[in-house]
Parts: structure tokens; sequence; C-alpha cells
């Protein structure tokens, strides 16, 4: 006799539940912004060469990213998706793209998304490689990723292939992943190459079309966007991963919208203007990093985005009423 026959309780079958929690590692390994740590483990733990690019990059199947969950999650980082089997929609800015059939996905931290499975399709199959603008850098030749038609905001993030592309590119991650795990002291140049050729030959691809991403309006949808965009900003780390976006302009120009279109937004939804969002969100960070860390005023002040330490001290008073040292210590002050 069965434990749930002896006790006389209902049990509920394992098999759906894994799958479940499976499928949900997986969506939070291809989302973004994340509420917990990125899939990518820290490349210290399982890649050996070069010291100072670890942590640059790395490449993970699906079925790996349903088990292992990292910390990869800089600002800096951007991300390739290969689809080979599965479906998904992906929900991208103010667009929506029907994942359905086997793709190339370019997305990035400072792009709000999300991926939605859908149901009764399966488990997605494919790989993932996250990877620094920085490490790529040389590769491209000074072209900004940022910039790009694959990561910027309307830009065009889907790719849909065919059987051809798909076995191509397929041996392209295999061959990432087998030269990843070589001790070879070039490794990290053959990754670099391999990468940008395909990033290269998905700029020759047809881009899929997109649809209008579910909304309440106008006004909610760029606010959620702006959001979104503000809370990947922060943490601040010690790693130089990118300045923050410093202002309403920045995020505008970020988000693809007119920057009066984003204040007249923000405020309508929120009751604050963008500027006041952006402030206290700075302010916050700065206190946290003046309370938990032994970085100076100057450090943090560069970390912020300021160009001067005095001009930080000042933002900092105009907002608390005391300045930063004086913040750090009351008992002296």
């Amino acid at each position: 006799m069965t434990l749930c026959a002896l006790f006389a309780v209902k049990c509920q079958p394992l098999a759906p539940i894994r799958s479940l929690y499976r499928q949900r590692r997986l969506t939070q390994a291809l989302s973004n912004p994340m509420p917990q740590p990125h899939l990518l483990a820290p490349a210290t733990a399982t890649h050996p060469g070069n010291p100072g690019l670890l942590g640059e990059i790395d490449v993970v199947t699906m079925e790996e990213s349903r088990r292992v969950m990292g910390a990869f999650s800089r600002r800096d980082h951007f991300k390739v998706v290969l689809v080979v089997e599965g479906a998904n929609e992906l929900h991208y800015a103010t667009r929506s793209y029907a994942v359905s059939q086997p793709a190339l996905v370019f997305t990035n931290r400072l792009v709000p998304y999300s991926w939605v499975p859908v149901e009764g399709s399966g488990e997605q199959q494919g790989y993932i490689c996250g990877f620094t603008e920085p490490f790529l850098q040389s590769a491209m030749r000074g072209v900004s990723l940022k910039d790009s038609v694959l990561y910027k905001v309307d830009g065009n993030p889907v790719y849909l292939l065919t059987a051809e592309q798909l076995r191509y590119l397929t041996d392209g991650f295999e061959r990432m992943r087998r030269d990843l795990a070589t001790d070879y002291p070039h490794k990290y140049d053959l990754l670099r190459n391999q990468l940008a050729t395909i990033i290269h030959e998905a700029a020759q691809l047809s881009p899929a079309s997109g649809y209008p991403a579910v909304a309440t309006n106008a006004a909610e949808r760029i606010t959620n966007l702006f959001l979104a965009l503000l809370d990947v900003q922060f943490p601040v780390t010690a790693q130089a991963d990118g300045p923050i976006l410093k202002n309403a302009q920045d995020y505008a120009d970020r988000l693809a919208v007119h920057v009066n279109s984003l204040n007249r937004s923000v405020k309508e939804v929120t009751g604050k203007s963008t500027t006041t969002h952006i402030a206290e969100r700075v302010v916050h960070e700065a206190k946290t990093l003046l309370h938990h860390t032994d970085w100076s005023v100057a450090d943090i002040a560069d970390r912020l985005g300021f160009e001067y330490a005095t001009y930080f001290t000042r933002f900092f008073k105009q907002h608390t009423g005391r300045t930063p040292l004086a913040f750090r210590h009351p008992v002296l002050n």
C-alpha cells in the first residue's frame, strides 16, 4: 500500500510539477528584468583560461539553464538565444513576437522584455549565449551593440530560421561550447570571432514581424517600460558594467520615445515626474552605497554618473538635507 493510500491523501503527480518548475527556471533565464539571479554561472567556477575575461562570456543549453541559475546580470550583458524547439511569446518593449519555430533572438538588459511559454508546446530546446559588450568590441570594429538594429528598443530582435540556417547556427553554438571548455590559451579569440560571425549573419537575415504588445493604453505602456528600465540600472556594483542612465532624455532615447511624451505619460500614470523617479532611485542607491560599502564619496559619485564629486554632494544634500559624509558618519556630525 502506498503512503498516499495509507493516509487517505490525494497525491499530486510529480512529473507535471517538475515540468512546471523546469519551465519556470528557463523562463527566468530568458526573461529580463528578473527577480532572481541570472542563469549563467560565474565563469570562475567552470572555465579556466585568461583570468581577465572570466565572466565575460558563457554559453549554455536551455536544458542546462533549467538546472543551474548563476549570476550574469550586469547592465552591459547581452544575450543571443538560439531557439531549436518549442514555442514562446516574446514581449519586447512595446511589441510582441510569436516564436513558434527555430529562431535567433537578441536581447539585452537595457530593453525590458519577457518570455511567456506557449501552453502545450513542450519544453523548449536551444542555446543561450551571454556576453559583455567589451568582450566583443575588438571583433565588431567600433560598432556599438546598444545602437545596432539587433539590440536597440526599436530594432529587430527576432529572426526566424530555415532548416539550413538552423544547422549552420547550431554548429556555431556547439563550437563555442567546445572552445569554452578547453584550456587553449587563445580560446577567447575564437569565441569572439565565432560570436561576431553569428551577429553578422543575423544582420543579413529578414527579421520576424512583431505586433503591438497587449497593454492598457499608451501612457501606461510607456510608464511601465520606463520603470522597468529604471529598475535594471541598479544595484550599482564595483564592476565596470557601463554607466547608468542619468536623466529623462537618456531614458527617452533608450525607449525610442520623445522626452515630452515620456514625461507626460509618467506624470499622468504615477503622479510624479520622470526626474523625481530617477532622483529618488539614485538617492536610495547612494544611501545604500554609503551605508554598506567603504567606497569613497568620489567613487560613489563616479559610479552613479556624476562628473564631479562636488555635483554629487550638492545633489545628495538637496534631497536629504545632509552631505554624503554626514549621512555615513552621523555620530561625528
